[in-house]
């Protein structure tokens, strides 16, 4: 069962919402959101990444931006750009991205069922990492980024999603500046609230698609709450987390392209060579082209398929069968088959997490990101075909754990819709 409820959200009015909406703090260097922010002082990056309001030299991790962070929060609140509501509810959160449309449930998620297992992880966290989100909450009072999860489908909880979006008018409607149309329904008839309660109790698990970093660190700080506290009845705010859940079969993974500074003393010949003791290796036509759609030949089509950019060509790379075991959740993973065969076993770079050597490219910038990168200076690029849904779940309910950077989601959900106070 999932212990999924709902809350009294602090949310932007109507006319503030798309100024303040913000895409997650992880998905940009700190560089990146100045230049975001710039013109922008309702921006949601201003408490998740209040580092934006110091000089560049400032340390990112000193108290004063934690403090900042609060302190631009406290600020959106008492000015009523945010506004609490006064039940709790749930809230459809619907994306349309072109012509992909994905809706989610947000509420919040239990601690103790993320403790249990319930709530499945497939991805490891830096620790580094996790101890900065446990602070910026921690000193918030408050999760301020969305966990995005993800069920298995059920055809109750889609009806009553549907019927709810066909009689309902948004409350928040606007299109952010990539193109992406967010709207927003709050779910506050008690029938409604009654039925999604009681509905996900019947849902054996949630998933963590996207988010690990800030789900560790909301669970490590309700429990700090904890401690020491006799009278905990387990229904406190702080024992629950921001999220929004989505049906699995609606969420578009994209590819996660990994990209290499050097091929660890080869030459690109004797790497070419290398390659196919694991991979079928073929070259491909040269480009017309540096735009997205002269590179379209070279996006992987299938699985165990993957695409080098190396020396000025592409080259399409197709696994040999004992290069992987089919039975295995992970090994059967392309991203895990490139780890293996490829970055640990020629490249020497076995903890990609920490290696400075591998950088990674989300597949929302497209081939002609691989290609500039390359041409500019880095080594080899490689292009990967998708993680699927399915293959995410197995390796969850398997207890297994995916080589970093599998997925990358899109569209990404928006910070600062939705807050939730932890008192």
């Amino acid at each position: 069962m999932a212990d999924y409820r709902p809350f009294c959200a602090w949310r932007p009015t109507k006319e503030h919402a798309a100024e303040v909406a913000a895409l997650p703090y992880d998905v940009m260097s700190s560089l990146e959101a100045r230049e975001m922010v710039k013109g922008h002082p309702l921006s949601f990056l201003h408490v998740d990444r209040a580092e934006v309001d110091f000089p560049v030299e400032t340390d990112i991790y000193s108290d004063e931006v934690y403090e900042k962070a609060a302190a631009n929060l406290r600020g959106l609140k008492e000015s009523g750009v945010l506004v609490r509501d006064a039940e709790a509810s749930y809230y459809l959160y619907r994306e349309v991205m072109g012509e992909h449309s994905q809706v989610g449930i947000v509420g919040c998620a239990s601690v103790d069922e993320y403790l249990s297992g319930k709530i499945k992880k497939h991805e490891l966290t830096v620790s580094a990492k996790e101890k900065d989100r446990i602070r910026h909450v921690d000193a918030c009072d408050a999760n301020t980024g969305v966990i995005f999860l993800a069920f298995r489908d059920d055809e109750e909880i889609k009806a009553r999603m549907d019927a709810i979006l066909s009689r309902s008018e948004p409350d928040t409607d606007f299109t952010s500046e990539d193109g992406v149309r967010h709207t927003v329904y709050r779910v506050s008839d008690p029938k409604d609230v009654a039925f999604f309660r009681g509905a996900f109790k019947k849902i054996p698990a949630l998933y963590i698609a996207d988010g690990h970093h800030r789900t560790a660190s909301a669970v490590r700080v309700g429990e700090m709450r904890r401690r020491g506290k006799a009278d905990l009845t387990g229904e406190e705010e702080f024992s629950y987390f921001l999220s929004a859940a989505f049906p699995a079969s609606s969420l578009k993974i994209l590819d996660y392209n990994r990209v290499v500074s050097d091929l660890h003393g080869m030459t690109d010949e004797a790497f070419l060579e290398k390659l196919g003791e694991s991979f079928a290796v073929e070259r491909l036509p040269e480009a017309s082209g540096d735009a997205e759609e002269d590179l379209s030949f070279a996006k992987p089509k299938e699985p165990h398929t993957m695409s080098l950019y190396l020396g000025g060509a592409w080259y399409r790379l197709t696994a040999h069968g004992d290069a992987y075991d089919p039975d295995d959740p992970v090994s059967r993973l392309d991203v895990q088959i490139l780890q293996e065969k490829v970055l640990t076993a020629l490249l020497d770079i076995k903890d990609p997490r920490t290696d400075s050597r591998i950088a990674f490219v989300g597949g929302i910038r497209g081939l002609s990101e691989l290609k500039r990168r390359v041409d500019g200076g880095a080594k080899a690029a490689f292009a990967m075909y998708p993680t699927s849904m399915e293959d995410l779940m197995a390796i969850a309910d398997a207890g297994r754990i995916m080589p970093p950077k599998s997925t990358w989601f899109e569209p990404k959900l928006r910070s600062g819709l939705f807050i939730h106070d932890l008192t």
